[in-house]
């Protein structure tokens, strides 16, 4: 095991460890990360996916088929689909974003990057992204590859987590703040 691929645990760290070696040796880091972001939207934008991969009830055979003809209709390599279709015939499709995320986070080590979080009320677009990815490097010292997410219930701005440490500068939070110090005047 090589010294980047330490530090992922447990299930689902075993199972993104295994990708992650795969995937190295037939040069296909990019391209399997690529469909894993690809696969891990399509699982939180669809809640009719998610029942699929939940499913006590689906036998193993219709998960592995289901979830074939989605890595196909959706272009992924063969790697990706191979690898999701292992996970569905091993029952675990229910850590398959647990397992995703296990492998991003090992190929970020492996690439010298951290990772961050930034939860932020709308979908930013690709010059905020390369902002916050700017101000994140000069404050971490490295290279940050973003993993943004929507929570429109912030109202506005947004939190940043990069490993344990979070900066929250959303709306949500700062009327919570005032809702409090208010309560305190009376």
């Amino acid at each position: 095991m090589s010294s980047e691929t330490k530090g992922a645990t447990g299930l689902t760290g075993r199972y993104a460890i295994a990708l992650y070696g795969l995937a190295e040796s037939a040069n296909k880091l990019d391209k399997v990360a690529e469909d894993l972001k690809t696969m891990r939207q399509m699982i939180q934008e669809s809640a009719e996916l998610r029942r699929v991969i939940a499913s006590p009830v689906l036998s193993r055979g219709d998960q592995v088929k289901a979830m074939g003809a989605l890595c196909a209709k959706a272009g992924m390599d063969e790697l990706t689909g191979n690898f999701v279709g292992t996970v569905a015939q091993n029952r675990r499709l229910f850590a398959l974003e647990g397992m995703i995320k296990a492998f991003l986070e090992v190929l970020s080590r492996s690439r010298g990057e951290a990772t961050a979080q930034v939860i932020s009320a709308k979908e930013l677009s690709s010059a905020q992204i390369s902002a916050v990815s700017d101000v994140l490097k000069k404050a971490v010292g490295t290279k940050v590859s973003i993993e943004p997410l929507v929570d429109e219930t912030l109202l506005g701005g947004m939190i940043v987590k990069v490993g344990s440490r979070m900066v929250d500068s959303s709306l949500k939070t700062k009327l919570q703040q005032l809702h409090l110090s208010m309560k305190g005047i009376g």
